[in-house]
């Protein structure tokens, strides 16, 4: 099997020279497990708490089963036997050895939440999420920090990207199939039965471990709804209504999708500058090839042609800058900005203390007008500012507006 190389690869060694434990989570299928794998095949020994047998031995005789499969050592999914954590401490605290520990889980707040209660300061917790296209094209930029990649957007730009090809990348593909990494490599998987069986496994495996969910159906159908929302302002009385469930219920949904990295949120940016602002978050899937199956899509050619083009576009490029912060270990500190009189800027990327603001558009063809929030954006924030960007299906960078440039999608 063709194993690609991570932007992570470089934050976990790094963590691994300090830290006892390396924590990474994720959603299922990010490749995790193939990471860790690949990475430390050699030094640690494998044991994936998704396996009956092993689980059961792990819950009945912890102290046993951590005797028999000492460090180093790569644990699989640990939100199967979160109890473990606890023993492990106790094995930490006598021997603080860094890298010893390297632990996996699919379900962020149920990890987290054990975590802070046994290996807090012991462990490093990082995030893996599917494919950024860097890495999907074989080029992550491991050595590249946030503030580089920034610089290099936002002040320099880079000399170009393209895939291993060396031509510009099938906007509508990406869109379509996703980032998923088994996606990306094998492109003999039928894309439409892999997106089927992972909603599935999704829901009978995650879902009812994570909460008390009697109807999955109903669950099911809150999903695709949040799927064709993607890229709008959440209201979450409208999902609770046209899912036929109660307020209460579908904040606790929202919480379950966010804790399986399914959907995240965006906050608004709160300064004024004059203007009466959305205070709501904006709902994005993770991965828009799930959003498209979950939408119905059921050929890429509908995706650019399509109602769906702008919000697919928007959820893809504001999740690639969320991979580029969480590959890196850091945590994101993006926004966006709407006013109530309809002036938006999509992204706002925060970044030590200077805002860089985004557009975005799924357009091939960019023009001056493109960069027109940007501009009145930039005017009502006053002071010398940052640059703006417009990210576009474009084969190279140009020059829409003083301080406005247009950048091609996949340089993120």
């Amino acid at each position: 099997m063709v194993v690609l190389s991570r932007t992570l690869e470089a934050t976990i060694r790094r963590a691994a020279k300090t830290f006892p434990a390396v924590i990474v989570t994720g959603p299922r299928q990010s490749g995790k497990t193939t990471l860790l794998r690949h990475m430390l095949t050699r030094s640690h020994r494998f044991m994936s708490l998704e396996n009956p047998d092993v689980r059961r031995r792990a819950l009945s005789d912890p102290v046993g089963f951590l005797r028999d499969n000492p460090p180093p050592l790569i644990l699989d999914e640990i939100q199967y036997a979160p109890e473990l954590l606890n023993y492990i401490k106790t094995r930490i605290d006598e021997r603080r050895t860094p890298g010893q520990w390297f632990i996996t889980g699919s379900q962020g707040f149920s990890v987290m939440r054990n975590i802070s209660q046994s290996l807090a300061g012991r462990a490093a917790v990082l995030s893996l999420l599917p494919f950024s296209f860097r890495e999907a094209a074989g080029k992550p930029e491991s050595g590249k920090s946030i503030g580089d990649l920034i610089a290099g957007l936002f002040e320099n730009g880079p000399n170009g990207a393209r895939d291993a090809a060396g031509r510009m990348p099938d906007l509508a593909d990406w869109l379509f199939r996703g980032a998923f990494p088994e996606l990306q490599v094998n492109p003999r998987v039928d894309r439409y039965l892999w997106y089927s069986s992972y909603v599935q496994t999704y829901l009978e495996r995650d879902v009812r471990s994570l909460t008390q969910v009697g109807d999955l159906d109903a669950f099911e159908r809150f999903l695709r709804l949040c799927a064709a929302r993607t890229a709008q302002i959440l209201n979450l009385s409208d999902l609770a209504r046209d899912t036929g469930i109660t307020m209460p219920t579908a904040k606790r949904w929202l919480s379950v999708l966010q804790a399986s990295y399914q959907v995240f949120l965006l906050h608004p940016y709160y300064a004024n500058y004059g203007k009466r602002l959305i205070k709501a978050p904006k709902l994005y899937l993770t991965d828009t090839g799930l959003a498209a199956y979950l939408t119905g899509l059921r050929d890429k050619a509908a995706i650019l042609n399509g109602p769906m083009a702008g919000p697919l576009m928007e959820t893809s490029v504001v999740s690639a800058w969320r991979k580029a912060f969480l590959h890196r270990g850091e945590m994101p500190t993006m926004h966006y900005w709407r006013s109530r009189d309809g002036l938006e800027v999509d992204l706002l990327i925060e970044y030590d203390g200077r805002l860089y603001p985004v557009e975005i558009k799924s357009s091939s063809t960019l023009v001056p007008a493109h960069a027109a929030s940007l501009l009145k954006w930039m005017s009502l924030k006053g002071k010398p500012s940052v640059n703006g960007i417009v990210i576009g299906d474009i084969a190279s960078p140009m020059s829409l507006a003083p301080g406005v440039r247009a950048i091609p999608w996949p340089w993120i």
